[in-house]
Formats: structure tokens, C-alpha cells, sequence
């Protein structure tokens, strides 16, 4: 239901009124609209409260109602009215693409997720901001989550539009919309989630908006965990339609004009021209000045120097000759006329083309042609055509650069302006081809070669091999700033990805890329000086030089060798019969027949001929059944002071996971890295799978297997960083950054000794991945050390060095340890021993026990008690008693046999004595004296207390013959001996 009458402005006291008799002296509005959807026109004075008799309110425009693009609403008249010149208008939209400083209505707000231990906010992020820089607006570098915010109200559903640059993955990046109720507006995951751009390549998101408040976020945080600034997030020409009416042209901004009336946009203006705000027209620079595209103002043109000019060398003339030439940067922008400016430095000397490329043959004319299919050439000669048994081998190897190959192509590119885009990004130099001048030091300068496609020669086409080809380039930067070179590639034109980047001066070096699928691939290399925006050329010597890029198995390539192949049949001598051998089979090189591979081999990704195509698998690894890999089934041997020791490490078998952390950047964002290791098993897969949600975000629109060829790492061992859900405030955790660190394995035999803490570390499992990176010129490697530790369950622990938590020192090598039962080796007899019990009733009991510390697991088991019988008294026991009563025995008989002698002795001597008693006298010795010289033979007796050994000598004497006693005579006077 319609008001009857108009609502009027409010009363305001206290003021001074007077009449308001001129249109300057107030302006109109619109009320906000009613339920039915319409509105009145009211005066509102520019100071309220100052005048009065304003204009009567009268009924306005329906709320739908809109002017056409390049018209405004004139509410005095309340018509449709053409924007003047130097004017524009959207008609029912605004348009910001002017970015000095940020527009009115926007909000940069700089946002943390992730509260401090007490749940204060980290103040870390205050100076993180989107930060304007003309022509663009440009997102912050840091891991600060920042987000730029703009509220319109629309009286009828609409859409907003805006060009965006997202050319790194490490950089998260969304747009959604909330309404009033801060409640987010339904989206689809397209409209959300912003797709990757190539590097200098300007795309368009579009997503359609509901009538009312809406609240647009661009929000961008940066996934800096390695180290490496990000490329920003820049946006530009953001437009909104829907605005019910716009009461106002838009002046053009300073550089920019519109020459007619009702314009919708405004045009910057050309070189050396300028050009105010609101300008209709641009004016002329005077002769002695410049300026770019979209200037604003003129400024003097500089004396020319050495930065203002660079070289190129002529292509080959009839008479194969080239020579240098000097030309100037383009816009030229300096004087050379003046004191102090260098001249143009004259040509050079005509000297002798290089030769033709691998593969392209020379003309008369001094032109290269690529051979025709089926020859090959070194450059040098003519095409010939293959060997029997041989084919071409296929491919593109540039080594000569005097012009550009067809299927390259060069560009610049620069973010702000377009004043490089009519030049060549890179220039050829006869033996290198080197980036070009540009039109200004931060310019995009690009080098592109196209692939159609990958196709295996004849001879590895039966290879269930990952590798369809590889390509390889060498390079060079010389830089005296902070330039940086980009390697990308765009598979199947849907999203270029960064392979891998250099900055700073590089000496010179060769890099390769494995190809591990089919398709047709684009490959970039980008060369930025600086990425600061400057008007002056301050370091134009700063060069890339490639000198030259070679790919392999290319799709309709050319050939500059052949190889050798299988051929059909023994006696076949066509060059054509040709035959893919089967996977593992090498070509025998006596009969050019398919031999398959002897056991435990595998054969290298691009080479087939001879059995030392095959090569040997490590110790405690053996080949699966197409040759194509060595792997370990669990089980290994290591033999060791004449003892083996078998382990079955099948219960490490499962895909096993790390995660290390968290950790934290300098910003304070929270982060983990996440391991995981598929260590053996699997017939030789590579189980272990990392993948990369932030670019499946951004790369939604491709096919699910181009999405897990590009996002998705397939190894032994791979790496994610991980930033979990509640560190940023998003509905999910982001892995980022996915990379392989082992794509082949060997088994290394490292055996140390046991020590105190009953630990043997019986294997270190070596792993690489060959292919290089920039800050790994060898490849990613990692070092699995594997230990023997009882106290561990079956699958154990798996864990880093302390000294390096993140895995690594260098990033490069990766050091693990798995501790683990598992990792025991299996239990043999020399792994126990046996006690014996005592002999109880005749029975002997025996028991095994493990030697300690247990280091073994499975394997044999510990033996069952057992008993035998035995006896009493032991063997030795009886041995011992039996000698022991024959050596008493022994000793009693000699001590009775002495005694009785002894007894005979004495009885003998009685006699004497009784008989010379019964006499008076002795008998008269026939000598009393010794005769001279003679020496006594007799043993001298004492009398007085005679010994049984002095008894026993006696009686020896007695025996051999003497006819003398001694006999023993007691005299009161004395004792002496007497001799008989």
C-alpha cells in the first residue's frame, strides 16, 4: 500500500534557516524503498538544518529502474542523462580499476587463526595488508591470512567480475559472499575456489549475486614453510552489476581519457602522451620528454648508455653467413644528442652460420629442413636413412641457435603495462639463446616449446616403465639482483604448473624432467630481473643464457641417431620389421632377438640393448616380474662372524606414517610435515601416496586422472606439509608442497655391534630420487635405518633425528629410524642355551633358555625340557676313591715291609751284643787305621739316638757286600763309633 505523503527530512534546532533558492544549495536522494518496491524523491540540503523551503518531495523511479551503460540517472529530472566526455558510467554497475590507494568501501583486514598459548591474537600479522600499486592490487607475500572486503547492496540479482593473477600453488586463494547475517551465500566449489593462472597471463572469475546486502571477500594466505616467497595474488578491474541506479558519471582517471559521450569505460593513453583526471583528450609530451602507456605526466628523456641498447645476431643469408647487430630498447626512451650519451655500436663482422641442429639437414640456401621420417642427421650431413636393425630415435635437441624453431615461440609480458608485448622475450646468439632486453626491468620475459605428444620407439614399447620421456636443458643466470627463473609446464592446456624455480645467479648446469605420462605438454621458462616496479633500467645486464634443450621420444620429432631394435625374424633385413620386445626382454646384440633379463635385474628407463641394459638389483632386493623394478620382499640375509641372520620384516610391510611437529614460521602459522614410507612388499609398487589438496582446489576442472598426475606423488618414501584446519580457520587441513624422496631403493649393509641398551642395527635402507631439483643438484635421498628393539611392537617406531626434527639438515638427505620387534632377525640355536639340573632319583633334567638380552624374534622355537638318566656317583667320583684307597693300601704295605726289616736289624744287633758281652772282648780287628790315601766307605752312626733312615742305610751297605756292622758301644766315658 502506497504512502499518501512523503516522509520529510528531520527538524534540526538550534541552527540558522534561510531559503534554500538554488539547486547548489541541496541535492536529491532516494528513500529507502517500501514493501510494494517504491520510493520518493526528496531534497536533503548539503548542511542540514541551514535553509528551508526546500523542493516538495515527489514520487520516484520504481526501485528496478536502471540507466544503460554509458548514461546516468539526472535526479532533478529523474531521466536517463549520456556521461560527458572524460566521463564513463556502467549504468547499473561500478567498476574500480584504479588502484593509487585503496577505493573507499573496501577494507583490508589482516586476520589470524591460530590464538596464542594464553588466546591472545598474534600481533604478528598487523602490518600484512593487500597493498595497491596503480594498476593492479596486489596480495600480501606472508602467511598471514588477509582478506579484502567490499559491501554493496543491490536492489536486483547481479554478478560481480574481477581479473586475477594466481600464478603459485603456495599461495591459498578464495572468493565468497556473505549476507548481512554475516552467513555465507551458497557457492559452488567454481565459483569458490580460484583457478591457477599462468605466469603473467590475466584471467577472469565471474560469479552472479542475490538482490540485497552482499559481503565479497577475496581472502589469501600464503603456505610459506620452505622458505620461499610466494608470488602474490593481483587483482584488477573488479566490476559489480546490480547497483539499482548510479546518480553520477565516473571521471576518468590521470593517464586515461574517453573522447565521446556516454562512454562505459575510459582508454589509457598512448606513449609519450598524458593526460589529467576527467582528460577528454590526451596532450603531446614535448621532444625532450616521454612518457608510457597510461601516464600521467611527461618526465625528461635520459641520456642513452650501454642499458639502452642490445644485440642480435641476423639469420643465415644465401651465403651462410650471419653477423651482430646492435639495436635499441624499444619503447626508446633516451636521447642520443645530448652530452654524455653512447652512440649505437656499429655492426659486426659477417661470420660463418653454425651448422643445422640433430635431426634438420641444410639447403642450398642455407636453411634447415628436419629429415624426412625414417633418416636421421647429425646436422652436419645429409639425412640418411636407418640401418637395417636399427630406428630413428626420436626427438628435438636444439644446441644451435641462430633462428628460433617453429615450435618455439617467445613473448613479454608485463603485469602493469603492455609496453613489452610487441617484443621478443629472448634472443637467439649463434650457440646459445639468451633472454632479451624487455621494456623494463620487471617484465615477464617467456620462452615456450610445444610438445604434441610422447611416442616410445619400437624397441620400449613392451616397458611397463613410468618414464614416456624426459627433457633436458642447460642453463645459466648471471643476475646482480633479485631475479628468478621459472621451469613450468601446462599439460593438455589446462593449468601451467611450476616445475621448479631459480634465483640469484646460477653457474652453469643441466636439469632434467621425467615425463611419467602421454600427453601433449607445453614447457615455459620464465625470466624476471626484479619484481619491484621501476621507471628506470637498472639491471638489464642481468641475463638468463639456455644453451641448449634436448626431449626424447617426441611425437613426430626428428631423428639424430638411430637404435638398435628386435628384429621380426632372424633372416629379416628390413629396417621396418622392427618388433616391440616384451617387458623385461632385452635385444641380444649378436642376434638382435629379444633375450629376457636374467634374474633379479632390471632394465634402465631408455635403454634396451645388451644384457648391460639389465642391471643388477641391490643386496637383499630382487626385480619383480617385468624387470622394470627392484624391490624387497620383507626378507633379507646378512651373514656375520660365520653366523646368518635371516629377518622377515613383513610386518613393516603397510604403508607406515610420520608426522613431525607442529612447527612454526615466522608469522606463527602452525604446520607439520607428514612421512610416508612404504618400506618393502607390494611387488615392487610404490605405495606410498602424497597428494596435494591446495592445487586439487585450484585444479578442479581437469579430469580425475590428469588431477592425480599433477597433484599426487606415487614412491617409496614421499613428504606433505600439512597446515591443520584449525591454523587457519578453514573447513579443512591443506597438504601442500608434496614431494618424492625415494624413487628407487638398495639395500645397504651397515652392521654396527651391540650396545648398552641392547640394540643392533642390523641394515640401513638407502633410497633416492635421481631427479634433481634446484636446491638438490643430485636428488632427494633417504637413509632408513632400521633397528632391532624388542621392547618395540610388531610395527613399532618410527621416528627423526633430534638434531634435525624436520627429517633433514640440508634437504636433501632424509634420515628415519624404525625401531621395531620386527626388525629382530629370526631366532637360530645360537640364539639359547641349555642348564642341566641336578641327578634327582636317578634323572636328569635339561632346560633351554634364551641367551640375554633376547635380539631375535620367530624363527626357531625354544627346544622342550628333557630328561635321561643318570646315576649316584658320579664316574670321576668312583675313579677318585678307587686311587685314593690303592695309593693308602700302597703306603701301608711299604711302612709294614720297612718295619719288619727294621726289626730284623735290631734283632741282629741284640746278638752281637749279647755274644760280645758273654766274650769280655772283641774280636782284634785286622786294621785299626785308614791307609793312606784311602778314604772311608762307611756312613758315620751317631750312638746316641739312632734314626730309622740311619737304620735303613745301614742295612744298604749291608747288602752290597761289606762285611762291616757298625755297632754301637756305650762307654761311661764317651761315644764313639767302632768298626768291625
Amino acid at each position: 500500500m502506497l504512502r499518501d505523503k512523503p516522509p520529510w527530512p528531520p527538524k534540526q534546532d538550534g541552527h540558522p534557516v534561510s531559503l534554500c533558492l538554488f539547486s547548489t544549495d541541496y541535492y536529491y536522494e532516494y528513500t529507502e524503498c517500501d514493501s510494494v518496491g517504491s520510493r520518493w524523491r526528496v531534497a536533503i540540503p548539503h548542511i542540514l538544518g541551514t535553509c528551508s523551503a526546500l523542493p516538495t518531495p515527489t514520487r520516484g523511479t520504481d526501485c528496478s529502474f536502471s540507466c544503460a551503460v554509458g548514461e546516468f540517472l539526472e535526479m532533478s529530472a529523474q531521466q536517463c542523462t549520456p556521461c560527458a566526455a572524460g566521463s564513463y558510467s556502467l549504468g547499473s554497475g561500478v567498476r574500480f580499476d584504479q588502484w593509487d590507494t585503496i577505493p573507499a568501501g573496501f577494507t583490508s583486514l589482516a586476520t589470524y587463526m591460530d590464538p596464542g598459548p594464553s588466546g591472545e591474537e598474534s600481533q604478528a600479522c598487523n602490518s600484512s595488508s593487500w597493498t595497491p600499486q596503480g594498476v593492479y592490487l596486489e596480495s600480501s607475500r606472508d602467511e598471514c591470512t588477509v582478506s579484502l572486503v567490499y559491501a554493496v547492496h543491490l536492489e536486483q540479482q547481479g554478478s560481480v567480475s574481477f581479473s586475477y593473477q594466481y600464478p603459485d600453488n603456495n599461495i591459498f586463494f578464495e572468493f565468497y559472499v556473505q549476507n548481512e547475517q554475516c552467513q555465507e551465500m551458497a557457492q559452488t566449489d567454481d565459483q569458490k575456489w580460484i583457478k591457477l593462472t599462468t605466469n603473467g597471463e590475466w584471467d577472469t572469475h565471474t560469479v552472479n549475486l542475490k538482490s540485497g546486502t552482499n559481503i565479497l571477500y577475496w581472502r589469501t594466505t600464503g603456505i610459506l614453510v620452505g622458505g620461499k616467497m610466494v608470488k602474490p595474488v593481483l587483482l584488477r578491474n573488479i566490476q559489480i552489476e546490480g547497483v539499482a541506479y548510479t546518480s553520477e558519471c565516473f571521471p576518468c582517471r590521470p593517464g586515461w581519457f574517453s573522447s565521446a559521450p556516454g562512454s562505459s569505460s575510459c582508454q589509457p593513453c598512448p606513449r609519450n602522451t598524458s593526460s589529467h583526471k576527467g582528460a577528454a583528450s590526451c596532450t603531446p609530451c614535448p621532444d625532450t620528454q616521454y612518457s608510457h602507456e597510461g601516464w600521467s605526466q611527461c618526465k625528461e628523456r635520459p641520456p642513452c648508455s650501454e642499458k639502452d641498447y642490445f644485440q642480435i645476431h641476423t639469420a643465415c643469408d644465401s651465403e651462410g653467413k650471419t653477423q651482430v647487430m646492435y639495436r635499441w630498447v624499444e619503447p626508446r626512451i633516451c636521447e642520443e644528442n645530448v652530452t654524455g650519451a653512447v652512440a649505437l655500436p656499429p655492426t659486426g663482422e659477417r661470420e660463418a652460420c653454425p651448422p643445422c641442429n640433430p635431426g634438420y639437414y641444410n639447403t642450398d640456401d642455407s636453411t634447415c629442413f628436419p629429415c624426412p621420417p625414417g633418416t636421421h642427421s647429425d646436422g652436419t650431413s645429409v639425412c640418411e636413412e636407418c640401418p637395417a636393425g636399427t630406428e630413428p630415435v626420436l626427438g628435438y635437441e636444439y644446441k644451435w641457435w641462430n633462428v628460433l624453431p617453429s615450435n618455439m615461440k617467445t613473448s613479454c609480458f608485463n603485469v602493469g603495462n603492455s609496453k613489452c608485448d610487441d617484443m621478443n622475450g629472448w634472443e637467439v646468439a649463434g650457440d646459445h639463446i639468451r633472454s632479451g632486453a624487455g621494456g623494463s626491468d620487471n617484465d615477464y620475459l617467456i620462452l615456450n616449446l610445444h610438445v604434441p605428444g610422447f611416442k616410445l620407439p619400437t624397441s620400449l614399447a613392451g616397458m611397463t616403465g613410468t618414464e614416456f620421456g624426459r627433457i633436458t636443458f642447460v642453463f645459466e643466470t648471471m643476475c646482480s639482483a633479485d631475479c628468478e627463473l621459472y621451469f613450468m609446464m601446462d599439460v593438455n592446456r589446462k593449468s601451467t604448473t611450476v616445475v621448479e624455480s631459480w634465483e640469484g645467479s646460477k653457474e652453469r648446469q643441466s636439469y632434467t624432467h621425467i615425463m611419467t605420462r602421454n600427453a601433449s605438454v607445453s614447457y615455459t621458462w620464465a625470466f624476471q630481473r626484479t619484481n619491484q616496479a621501476q621507471d628506470v633500467r637498472r639491471y638489464i645486464s642481468d641475463v638468463v643464457i639456455l644453451y641448449s634443450v634436448s626431449v626424447t621420444n617426441v611425437q613426430d620429432g626428428v631423428a639424430s641417431a638411430c637404435r638398435a631394435c628386435a628384429l621380426l625374424s632372424q633372416s629379416s633385413q628390413r629396417s621396418g620389421s622392427c618388433i616391440p620386445c616384451p617387458a623385461g626382454f632385452y635385444i641380444d646384440r649378436d642376434t638382435n632377438r629379444c633375450q629376457e633379463c636374467p634374474p633379479n635385474t632390471y632394465l634402465s628407463g631408455h635403454h634396451t640393448y645388451g644384457e648391460d641394459a639389465c642391471l643388477p638389483c641391490g643386496p637383499g632386493s630382487k626385480s619383480n616380474k617385468e624387470h622394470s623394478r627392484c624391490y624387497s620382499d620383507c626378507s633379507y640375509s646378512h651373514t656375520e662372524h660365520n653366523r646368518t641372520l635371516t629377518f622377515d620384516l613383513s610386518s613393516l610391510s603397510p604403508v607406515a606414517s610420520l608426522t613431525i611437529g607442529p612447527s612454526f614460521t615466522s608469522k606463527g602459522t602452525k604446520y607439520l610435515h607428514v612421512f610416508n614410507v612404504s618400506l618393502c612388499g607390494h611387488q615392487g609398487k610404490m605405495a606410498a601416496v602424497c597428494t596435494d589438496n591446495v592445487t586439487d582446489l585450484a585444479n578442479k576442472d581437469m579430469g580425475s586422472d590428469s588431477t592425480q598426475f599433477v597433484n599426487s606423488v606415487d614412491s617409496f618414501i614421499c613428504q606433505s606439509t600439512i597446515i591443520p584446519a584449525d591454523g587457519r580457520g578453514f573447513r579443512m587441513a591443506l597438504a601442500s608442497q608434496s614431494i618424492s624422496l625415494c624413487l628407487h631403493n638398495d639395500y645397504r649393509t651397515v652392521p654396527q655391534p651391540l650396545n648398552l641398551i641392547c640394540v643392533f642395527v642390523f641394515d640401513s635402507l638407502f633410497l633416492r630420487s635421481t631427479q634433481a631439483t634446484g636446491s638438490c643438484e643430485r636428488g632427494r635421498s633417504a637413509v632408513m635405518t632400521i633397528r632391532c628393539n624388542p621392547e618395540k611392537m610388531d610395527r613399532g617406531q618410527l621416528t627423526v633425528p633430534s638434531a634435525c626434527p624436520a627429517g633433514t639438515c640440508d634437504g636433501c638427505t632424509f634420515h628415519f629410524l624404525w625401531e621395531s620387534g620386527s626388525a629382530c632377525p629370526r631366532c637360530t640355536q645360537d640364539d639359547y642355551h641349555q642348564i642341566e639340573g641336578a641327578c634327582k632319583g636317578g634323572v636328569q633334567v635339561t632346560l633351554s633358555v634364551w641367551n640375554e638380552p633376547k635380539l631375535c624374534t620367530k624363527g626357531m622355537s625354544l627346544p622342550a625340557k628333557s630328561s635321561a638318566p643318570c646315576e649316584a656317583i658320579a664316574l670321576w667320583l668312583k675313579v677318585g676313591v678307587g686311587g685314593g684307597a690303592f695309593l693308602a693300601v700302597l703306603l701301608v704295605s711299604l711302612t709294614f715291609y720297612f718295619w719288619k726289616k727294621n726289626k730284623r736289624l735290631e734283632y741282629k744287633y741284640s746278638r752281637l751284643v749279647m755274644s760280645a758281652n758273654k766274650e769280655c772282648e772283641l774280636p782284634v780287628a785286622d786294621s785299626c787305621a785308614l791307609a793312606e790315601g784311602e778314604e772311608p766307605e762307611d756312613d758315620v752312626v751317631y750312638s746316641h739316638k739312632p734314626s730309622l733312615l740311619g737304620k735303613l742305610r745301614a742295612i744298604a751297605n749291608k747288602r752290597e757286600g761289606d762285611s762291616s756292622e757298625s755297632v754301637q758301644l756305650k762307654s761311661s766315658q764317651s761315644e764313639r763309633w767302632v768298626w768291625g
